[in-house]
């Protein structure tokens, strides 16, 4: 499976993040952090342009934060007592039944 989109937080702003994901052309949205965004503009017009960040794709990235909270409630989980993947899988799978049942 290939990766298309990566949606990240501030704490994954760091150019050399940026510039692995450009290297095997993923499209990221990522926001700049202040001290990055005050660094590029101190330079001039050598800091170059910002890099592109669509505000209504990041806002879906709450939904996935929520899931994972909402899946860190059931223990075997968030702990991976299981030894072999497909057991973890199915764990997954029937948390997500459960929380779908709710």
């Amino acid at each position: 499976m290939r990766v298309g989109w990566v949606i990240a937080d501030k704490a994954h702003t760091h150019p050399s993040t940026r510039t692995a994901l450009r290297q095997r052309r993923i499209k990221a949205t990522i926001p700049e952090r202040t001290d990055q965004i005050a660094r590029r503009k101190a330079k001039g017009s050598a800091g170059g342009r910002p890099p592109a960040f669509d505000p209504d794709l990041y806002k879906l990235r709450n939904v996935v934060e929520r899931c994972f909270i909402r899946l860190k409630q059931f223990r075997g989980l968030a702990t991976r007592f299981a030894k072999r993947a497909a057991y973890h899988c199915a764990e997954i799978i029937l948390a997500c039944i459960v929380l779908h049942l709710r």
